[in-house]
């Protein structure tokens, strides 16, 4: 509960004007090109009138879960429309680590298919009448981070892609040219999952494609390190940090204010 309540006042730092504001959700069903039923959640304050920039939010592995619904509520907010992104399929949610395994597994392996169901989020996202078209943005957690980088390098209209401890394999030299947007990439620096030939081939293919991007570096931090779930110990190569958590959310939010302008 400590780690949550950090997570929510913390990391924001939200004002308390701000929290007594009239932040809707809603569950939004919807489909790729495909015809998969997806059914994502949507968050918007009500209290503000008039469009604002739309944000999709990428779950990790487990799926739409809590912590992504809170975390479109918290972007909703900040004055942002947010969109939690349903890549796995209405009612495919894993029980246990086994099962997100086996899910995200499918899905980084067919790259189209994920950009497909990315590019179907954002698409429904657009659609929303509080949201401004021109005004758009990705982020993703874990899986969800590998996510929103695929959905920049499908060409879609961002502003921005934000990932958090996002894998950065499976680069396909070139298609970074496709970005339309800023990158901002917020790493653990002790994270195991990702190999540094990995990240070397992740830069590369951004410099050439002279993409504007900014990678972040936090030291003694593994693997999902947003995740109060996630655990303390760093040697299982998942854990939560709290400190890392916090700049790191602080970073997304100095980001959506030189791409969107402050709210």
């Amino acid at each position: 509960m400590r780690a949550s309540l950090s997570f929510s006042l913390v990391l924001f730092s939200i004002t308390a004007s701000t929290a007594l504001a009239a932040v809707k959700t809603e569950k939004v069903e919807y489909k790729d090109a495909a015809g998969a039923v997806l059914e994502g959640v949507i968050a918007y304050d009500d209290a503000v009138s008039g469009r604002r920039p739309g944000v999709v939010v990428v779950h990790d592995w487990m799926g739409i879960s809590e912590t992504t619904e809170m975390r479109v509520r918290e972007l909703a907010l900040l004055g942002y429309v947010a969109f939690a992104a349903d890549i796995y399929g209405k009612g495919a949610r894993p029980k246990d680590g086994k099962e997100a395994r086996a899910l995200a597994g499918k899905f980084k392996g067919d790259r189209k298919l994920l950009r497909g169901r990315a590019q179907a989020a954002l698409e429904a996202l657009t659609k929303d009448p509080h949201v401004d078209a021109s005004k758009l943005a990705a982020i993703g957690f874990c899986f969800g981070g590998t996510t929103a980088l695929e959905l920049a390098k499908s060409g879609a209209p961002l502003k921005g892609t934000v990932s958090f401890h996002g894998g950065l394999d499976a680069v396909t030299p070139g298609e970074s040219r496709n970005i339309k947007g800023k990158v901002l990439v917020l790493h653990g620096a002790d994270d195991p999952h990702v190999a540094a030939a990995d990240i070397a081939a992740f830069r590369k293919d951004l410099d050439d494609a002279k993409v504007d991007w900014t990678m972040v570096q936090y030291s003694g931090t593994v693997h999902s390190f947003t995740v109060p779930t996630a655990g303390s110990d760093t040697s299982k190569g998942s854990a939560y940090n709290e400190r890392s958590s916090r700049r790191a959310f602080a970073a997304m939010k100095a980001f959506f204010d030189e791409i969107f302008g402050a709210t």
